[in-house]
């Protein structure tokens, strides 16, 4: 991959991440949070980054389960 095309998904990764605050649903935010992070990881790796990949790791760890924790707690329809 160009080092272009991995500049690119750095910054895909941002707006990604970024644009997640801005959806009011808290599971869509947790899902485009997650989204982002993966991004981060494959552009972490690519540039050879293990903080990058672990921190992103964890935000992807930490919205998962707060995503399941959420969807556990629902009361159903």
């Amino acid at each position: 991959m160009s080092g272009a095309a991995i500049t690119g998904l750095g910054w895909a990764a941002t707006a990604l991440f970024v644009g997640s605050y801005f959806f009011a649903r808290p599971a869509a935010l947790r899902t485009v949070q997650m989204l982002g992070a993966l991004l981060w990881i494959v552009y972490g790796a690519l540039i050879g980054a293990p903080p990058v990949i672990v921190a992103n790791a964890l935000v992807v760890a930490a919205a998962a389960w707060t995503l399941a924790r959420q969807r556990a707690c629902q009361v159903p329809r």
